[in-house]
């Protein structure tokens, strides 16, 4: 489980994230909406350190952190618990597809080279890259390379994925093969929070979803509840807007 009580986090005079709350059981699927400057992307770098939240507590597993007095060990602490998937893939440019998912294993993990090389390769097979193993970033296209990214994160064993707008920097076409590894990997019941505007996707395979804006999660709730019968007006202003489709009375 994830728990993250009253997180708040300024940049000077700019509050983004206001005494945020949030509970993700394990094996979940929770997506987090909202318009652009609402806070989302800031919250998950939160969850794994990237940003230091000012104040609050943050729970994963068994492990909890409270962010006002975090020393580095315990930060490290909290990151060996969760992996990012970013936008940008953040892959080394000078390693291969293999080597990337590798690096984590041999450095962080420890484990010798050809286990972590077995690992890796069954890792890219799982994600559709079997063929590209010693493919360097620059051969690949966008969305091989975020399918290295979900292999590398998958590589590590966390106990939550972090995917921040894992599309968002993908050309439309290529957003449909990333999609589907999220979701074949989301049966297998692995933790995963995510940050996306992909409605369908979020609809269709997430357990929890969560709208935000202003730096706080204005509702909460089953996709179906929060899509179909949203209860807050700036909810509805916000999917009418995204989703036209849908007849929401505002």
């Amino acid at each position: 489980m994830i728990k993250l009580t009253n997180i708040s986090k300024s940049f000077g005079r700019n509050q983004v994230l206001k005494s945020i709350n949030l509970t993700v059981e394990k094996g979940q699927v929770v997506v987090i909406l909202g318009p652009s400057g609402s806070g989302k992307t800031t919250l998950l770098r939160c969850v794994n350190y990237l940003e230091k939240p000012n104040d609050g507590e943050i729970m994963i597993g068994d492990y909890s952190l409270k962010c006002k007095h975090a020393a580095k060990k315990d930060i490290h602490a909290l990151r060996e618990k969760s992996a990012m998937v970013f936008q940008q893939y953040n892959l080394f440019k000078h390693k291969t597809a293999l080597e990337n998912v590798m690096e984590g294993l041999v450095i962080v993990k420890k484990l010798p080279r050809e286990e972590a090389r077995a690992r890796s390769v069954a890792l890219l097979k799982k994600v559709g890259l079997a063929g590209k193993l010693d493919a360097y970033p620059s051969q690949l296209s966008g969305g091989q390379q975020q399918r290295v990214g979900i292999a590398r994160a998958l590589a590590l064993e966390p106990e939550v994925i972090l995917f921040d707008e894992p599309t968002s920097a993908l050309d439309p076409e290529l957003v449909g093969e990333v999609l589907a590894v999220i979701r074949k990997i989301a049966k297998e019941g692995i933790t995963m929070i995510v940050v996306t505007h992909e409605m369908s996707f979020a609809r269709d395979v997430a357990n929890h979803a969560v709208f935000m804006d202003g730096g706080i999660i204005v509702e909460e709730g089953p996709p179906a509840e929060l899509f179909n019968r949203p209860r807050e007006e700036r909810t509805r202003q916000f999917l009418k807007r995204i989703t036209p489709e849908l007849n929401y009375h505002i």
